[in-house]
């Protein structure tokens, strides 16, 4: 770690920083037995901002801040054991929560209730991070509720929710957390970041000019030869739909794209998930109660699969959702160039197919376009069939 120690994980958000960064220093106080001042550490954090702005990433980092044993200094010096296990996901007494479905089910939350009641093992705070508290179901928020109204002493909540759909989180629960407000991070700051975990200067330039201000997209295609060339194939659609065959060729691809992503990132994890269960519910074994134990694992497998297929379904949505963006982001860029306008391209490095484009299509044909791939992501909202949707948006774009 750096000097800024914890803190160098969260990219282009200094005023945020500052804000934790006393506000640890506070919680320490409270610690030793000191008041500080009133309001300087609340229990209930709400970390807001754009997709990519890093709220995940800066409660992790205030979360090991909190948990920093030095106490000379100013908390979260990224080098103790506190800053270590927090950053890396195994301190005991920090519980990170993240959807694996669609959302976050009131018998989760209630669980993770109990658990935030106790007091700290062998750290100074018990703390939670809700990564997407937007998709905490009405049960789920009505648990998290009860237990933010009246919390334990030494017990922090850290939630996280993109501030495109505020009225995701609900009021009540807003109401009693303190907000952290992201933006989107400037390309100058992700460049050096990723400068500083050893990119090379040209890709980590490229990689932030084109990532539209999302640190983790940016490491993606910094660092990742497929992540490359699944934008490189999206990118070249406007362009490729010259006839109407071509929307189900395109459609094949977007669909069966993010299906393979879905595979490819739970396939491993699916396995291990149910030979770890079969084997917890006495698979192979012989003797006595083995029927009843197998008999109880095909219900529990059920379950597995069920979360599994949620699972999948989530992560097939997120794969199609970034196509969108990007594509959407094309569409904004014709715009930009038909109107003269000196705003940024999205694409930099599509300037010459945002050219073309603009020479061939009237502003009123690009702006239905762009509509379109927007209200495809509408419908995949809704739970809208990915083909039906993806189909339907493609028929617009190349009729236009």
């Amino acid at each position: 770690m750096s000097r800024r120690g914890v803190w160098d994980v969260v990219v282009g958000q200094p005023e945020a920083v500052s804000v934790l960064g006393a506000a640890a220093e506070a919680a320490g106080l409270i610690v030793r037995g000191g008041t500080p001042a009133p309001g300087a550490m609340t229990h209930a954090w709400l970390f807001t901002g754009p997709p990519g702005s890093g709220r995940s990433s800066t409660a992790r980092a205030f979360a090991a801040a909190l948990q920093c044993l030095v106490t000379d200094d100013r908390p979260g010096c990224g080098e103790c054991s506190g800053c270590h296990t927090t950053l890396a996901g195994t301190h005991a007494d920090v519980r990170v929560v993240a959807p694996e479905g669609l959302s976050i089910s009131v018998a989760e939350m209630r669980s993770l209730v109990q658990v935030s009641a106790r007091r700290p093992t062998s750290g100074k705070w018990q703390v939670v991070i809700i990564a997407d508290a937007d998709r905490l179901t009405e049960g789920a928020a009505n648990a998290l509720l009860k237990a933010v109204e009246e919390p334990p002493e030494r017990t922090v909540f850290l939630l996280c929710a993109p501030s495109s759909h505020p009225d995701d989180v609900s009021v009540t629960i807003r109401s009693r957390c303190r907000v952290v407000s992201l933006g989107t991070p400037r390309t100058a700051a992700i460049a050096e970041a990723l400068r500083d975990e050893g990119i090379p200067a040209e890709q980590a330039e490229w990689a932030a000019s084109v990532c539209g201000g999302h640190v983790g997209r940016a490491r993606r295609l910094a660092t990742d030869d497929q992540v490359r060339a699944r934008r490189d194939a999206v990118l070249r659609i406007p362009l490729a739909l010259k006839r109407a065959a071509d929307i189900f060729t395109c459609a094949d691809s977007l669909v069966q794209a993010a299906e393979a992503d879905a595979l490819t990132a739970n396939e491993d994890r699916d396995e291990a998930e149910r030979s770890a269960l079969e084997t917890a519910m006495g698979a192979g074994g012989t003797g006595k109660g083995t029927a009843a134990a197998t008999r109880g694992a095909k219900g529990a497998l059920k379950d597995l699969e069920k979360r599994q297929k949620s699972r999948a379904t989530r992560t097939q949505r997120d794969s199609l959702d970034q196509a969108l963006v990007d594509l959407a982001a094309f569409y904004r860029d014709v715009l930009v160039t038909k109107t003269g306008a000196t705003a940024v391209l999205n694409h930099p490095d599509r300037s010459v197919d945002a050219h073309e484009a603009s020479r061939v299509w009237t502003a009123e044909s690009t702006l239905k376009r762009l509509e379109a791939v927007l209200a495809c992501r509408e419908a995949l909202e809704t739970n809208v069939k990915p083909r039906i949707a993806v189909e339907a948006m493609l028929t617009t774009l190349q009729r236009g």
